[in-house]
């Protein structure tokens, strides 16, 4: 067995007691005590993610705009410097290889994040579809770090940083980034987020990504800012309706089934790989994705199995028991003839079932700023 990839901040992730899991490849923080205490710390102050296995990947040159719009489903070549799309990698038949997001920091320069089980996918897909255009492809993964931010009190966190321009943060509207001060350095900072909450990416090289932490948890943590793990992060993104490789989204999936077709530009001119199979769509009867409200205090699974009558009719991505909400959800794909709003379904946990029924999404929605 291969050793395992660890974050720049592994050590001080040792010193304040981690619990490590393996994830994709990366020894990663699981949980720093509680994780219902962490999740509830992003939803009520803030808490701070190391996100440094995610991939980061760079395209440079003339044509990189172009060669992203051919590569990725979203039209990239129009995003103005300093601006972030959602956006997948397609396999030629529609499957998706990866959701990602891409930023704009010079209008011949994109840094692209994946997720880290597929950083391998995505650098060899964008190396392989670049190769008719002016562009450079470059992998940045092991030299960077991301450190995330996330909660309502996260603005106010940053603030406190000594040597942070933070003055600079409130210019960032959702899916906005941009080079803030930060000692004699600088971080690139972005308002993009996976929690449901409001907050900042933070990405810088590695070797500085210890005195940026640092510097955090030492200015927030008498603000209310707690350490999170990996469980928290999930949480709180199903709470959101969020999607996750390798759960909603997979090599199987098309974009109409996971409900993101929304971000496929299926109008743009030369087309992109892939759209020949999103136009044509799934096959009649395929699968979609839906929220669930699960009756009862036990969550379904992933797998768990979930049915109209005495018919097997889909089966669960995600579930828990929402701290939030405190009661239990799902994601689940389902025969599209019960994916209506108000379905009445049932899901199977261990050896019975529960009463479910089919709700809007996402779960949870912050309540905008007064």
């Amino acid at each position: 067995m291969s050793e395992l990839s660890r974050s720049p901040l592994h050590a001080l992730h040792e010193a304040a007691g981690a619990q490590f899991t393996e994830f994709a490849g990366w020894s990663m923080p699981l949980r720093f005590g509680s994780e219902l205490a962490e999740h509830r710390a992003v939803r009520e102050t803030a808490g701070i993610f190391d996100l440094s296995h995610m991939g980061q990947l760079r395209a440079v040159g003339p044509d990189a705009g172009r060669m992203l719009d051919h590569a990725l489903a979203g039209r990239i070549s129009q995003l103005e410097p300093g601006r972030a799309k959602y956006t997948l990698l397609l396999a030629p038949d529609g499957g998706i290889l990866d959701d990602l997001i891409v930023y704009a920091q010079a209008a011949d320069d994109f840094l692209i994040v994946a997720n880290a089980s597929n950083r391998g996918t995505v650098s060899a897909e964008l190396s392989q579809r670049a190769r008719d255009f002016e562009v450079v492809v470059r992998d940045e993964s092991d030299d960077a770090a991301l450190i995330a931010v996330q909660g309502p009190a996260s603005r106010a966190v940053l603030g406190a940083v000594t040597g942070l321009d933070a003055a600079r943060l409130d210019d960032l509207r959702s899916y906005r980034a941009a080079s803030i001060p930060f000692g004699d350095g600088e971080l690139f900072a972005a308002r993009t987020g996976y929690t449901g909450e409001d907050g900042f990416e933070l990405y810088m090289p590695a070797e500085d990504a210890e005195r940026v932490w640092t510097a955090i948890t030492d200015a927030g943590e008498p603000l209310g800012l707690v350490r999170c793990g990996l469980a928290a992060r999930d949480s709180l993104r199903l709470e959101a309706g969020m999607p996750l490789y390798g759960h909603e989204l997979t090599r199987e999936v098309l974009p109409q089934q996971a409900g993101l077709d929304r971000v496929v530009a299926l109008d743009k001119p030369g087309g992109f790989v892939g759209d020949e199979a999103v136009r044509k769509g799934p096959p009649e009867g395929a699968r979609v994705l839906v929220g669930l409200h699960v009756e009862g205090r036990r969550a379904a699974r992933a797998g768990s199995p979930v049915r109209h009558g005495d018919r097997e009719i889909g089966e669960v991505t995600s579930g828990m028991l929402s701290p939030t909400l405190g009661m239990a959800i799902a994601l689940a794909y389902v025969d599209p003839r019960f994916a209506v709003t108000g379905t009445n379904l049932e899901v199977g946990i261990r050896s019975s079932l529960a009463a479910a029924s089919v709700c809007e999404l996402p779960f949870y929605l912050r309540k905008a700023a007064a």
